[in-house]
C-alpha cells in the first residue's frame, strides 16, 4: 500500500533532500508531487489528492501553515508535518492548533523523519483495518453506484469525525480520484465538499436552536474541534461568522 505526499519546500536541494529520504525509507509514501511555493503545493494537493503534506513554514507567497488551513478547507482529512528551521514556539503552538501531525527541526534527521512516517503508517493501517470491516459486507470492489452510495451513508453518519476518503476508497478497492469521480458524477458534488456541507449545515442548525451552545462547542460537535478554524470555514461558506449567523436567526424569530 502506497500513501501519495506532496512536499513543499523552497530551497531546493533540501526539497530534493526531503524526496530522497521519504523513499529511501520505503514505508510505504511516495511524493506524486513538489512544491517551491505554497500556492504551487495548494495546486499540486488538488490536482494529486495526497493522503500526507510535508511543508515547510518559511515560502514565499504562501506560508506553510497558511498553506494547511487553505488546503483543509477542501481536503479537510490531510494529514500534514510541518518542517522549519526556527526553533520557535510559536510556530509549534500554531501548527498544534492545525492538528499537524509531526512538527520537525531542520535539518530534518531520518530518525525522526522514520519515527513520524511510521506513526502515521501504523494509524493508517489501523483506520484501514475498521473501514474494512464497515464495508466488508459490500464485497470485493462494489459496482461503482453501489460504492458511491456506501460512501455517502458513511459520510452522513460519521461526518463529526475525522473521516479519511483516500482510506475509504482503498477499503474499497477503488482509487482515491476514482472514487471521487464516481461520487460526483452520482450527486453533483465531490466527496469533500458534501462533508463540509453537512458539517456546516449542521452547525447553522445547533447555532440556530441552541444559544446555551458557544460556537467553539458547536464547531466540535460538527467536526470542527479548533474554534478558530470553525470560524474560518463557516465564514468561507456561509458568508458571517458563527456568533453573526446566530443573531441574525434570533432577530428573524
Amino acid at each position: 500500500m502506497q500513501y501519495q505526499v506532496v512536499v513543499a519546500e523552497d530551497e531546493l536541494l533540501i526539497l530534493q533532500n526531503t524526496i530522497e529520504k521519504i523513499h529511501k525509507l520505503d514505508l510505504g509514501f511516495h511524493v506524486a508531487a513538489s512544491a517551491q511555493t505554497g500556492v504551487q503545493a495548494l495546486e499540486k494537493i488538488e490536482e494529486f489528492n495526497p493522503s500526507l503534506l510535508i511543508t515547510d513554514i518559511r515560502m514565499p507567497v504562501m506560508d506553510g501553515l497558511e498553506l494547511i488551513e487553505r488546503a483543509r478547507e477542501t481536503r479537510p482529512d490531510l494529514d500534514c508535518i510541518v518542517i522549519s528551521g526556527y526553533a520557535d514556539f510559536e510556530y509549534a503552538q500554531r501548527a498544534c492548533r492545525l492538528h499537524a501531525f509531526d512538527y520537525l527541526l531542520k535539518p530534518v534527521e531520518v530518525s525522526a523523519l522514520r519515527d513520524a512516517l511510521e506513526r502515521l503508517r501504523v494509524r493508517y493501517a489501523a483506520e484501514r483495518r475498521e473501514l474494512e470491516a464497515v464495508f466488508s459486507g459490500a464485497g470485493e470492489g462494489p459496482s461503482p453506484q453501489l460504492a458511491a452510495e456506501l460512501l455517502k451513508g458513511y459520510l452522513n453518519t460519521h461526518y463529526r469525525e475525522d473521516v479519511r476518503i483516500n482510506l475509504i476508497a482503498e477499503s474499497m478497492n477503488y482509487s482515491p480520484g476514482h472514487l471521487s469521480r464516481i461520487f460526483q458524477q452520482s450527486f453533483d458534488v465531490p466527496p469533500n465538499r458534501y462533508l463540509i456541507t453537512l458539517r456546516i449545515n449542521r452547525a447553522c442548525q445547533l447555532l440556530a436552536s441552541d444559544d446555551e451552545l458557544t460556537a467553539s462547542v458547536v464547531g466540535a460537535m460538527v467536526g470542527y474541534p479548533e474554534p478558530g478554524y470553525f470560524t474560518r470555514i463557516f465564514k468561507k461558506y456561509v458568508g458571517i461568522s458563527p456568533q453573526q449567523y446566530r443573531n441574525e436567526k434570533r432577530r428573524r424569530s
